[in-house]
């Protein structure tokens, strides 16, 4: 169900994305938790709440949208908007709508598949989902003709991803984006971990019996993105490293996909207060 070829023949649902607690309040813009359902699985009819943070423009108009997708956090420390609240309210404050969903198993959401490969996955899911859920925003002055992304480190993976899937030509801009073939992807960074990545290992070698990885592995599928695509590398990062990011645009390049690369000197910090430098 969630080879890049089965996604791509899903229909995925427009869920009515509904608003709830405000977080936090500017004189510009005001942050809110919002809400949505996702598919179970694909072509499920179960679906799954998933929670995620907006923020609003308080001037009347109709404002282009922003989808925010943030790399990887820890469940245990996450908060809602964690990871893009920071570019969140500076894109806000200078008239955009953003969202960005928790993904479940964080924040508000419902728990993800207790199953390692499944819970990654879903992240597809729920990024197709609210990709085509977005015109229930015109209830509160979203302007759905003008709709872009935004996506750090993982979540520059789940862009990529959402972006040849869904095959729509909307803006992007990556940061750090993660985009080396699934599963060394992930495999890169067990290293951090406890375990060394014991587990994981363990799991994808299960995995690998029934499966083949090529077939899950967004690296394979980059030429059937559509989007115009802007990225920025740090120049010394160390969690995303530079070169993968050159081959990443060599890639999209070759593909005649119209990108725009941007070397930035030293790394993307996720600082004290949360703020990118």
């Amino acid at each position: 169900k969630y080879t890049f070829e089965n996604l791509k023949n899903t229909n995925f649902p427009k869920s009515k994305i509904t608003f709830g607690e405000k977080i936090d309040e500017t004189n510009d813009y005001v942050s809110q938790m919002f809400y949505f359902e996702v598919p179970e699985k694909p072509d499920s009819p179960n679906t799954l709440k998933v929670s995620g943070l907006a923020n609003i423009p308080k001037k009347d108009g109709n404002y282009p949208v922003i989808v925010m997708f943030r790399g990887y956090m820890p469940k245990e420390t996450y908060k809602s908007g964690g990871g893009s609240q920071p570019s969140a309210k500076v894109l806000a404050k200078n008239g955009f709508i953003t969202l960005a969903p928790d993904f479940l198993g964080y924040g508000e959401s419902a728990s993800a598949s207790a199953t390692l490969f499944e819970d990654r996955f879903q992240t597809y899911v729920t990024a197709l989902t609210i990709l085509n859920s977005l015109s229930s925003l015109k209830e509160i002055g979203a302007d759905t003709t003008k709709i872009g992304i935004w996506g750090h480190s993982n979540g520059g993976q789940i862009a990529l991803s959402a972006l040849a899937i869904i095959g729509v030509n909307y803006p992007t801009v990556l940061w750090a984006p993660v985009s080396k073939p699934f599963p060394y992807s992930i495999l890169f960074y067990t290293d951090e971990t406890d375990d060394h990545g014991k587990a994981l290992r363990k799991a994808l070698s299960i995995f690998e019996k029934d499966y083949d990885t090529e077939l899950f592995s967004p690296a394979n599928y980059y030429s059937w993105i559509k989007a115009s695509i802007q990225i920025h590398q740090g120049t010394s990062d160390e969690e995303v490293l530079p070169f993968w990011t050159d081959e990443l645009v060599d890639t999209l390049k070759k593909d005649s996909i119209d990108t725009i690369y941007h070397y930035v000197e030293g790394i993307f910090v996720l600082g004290p207060v949360g703020s990118y430098d």
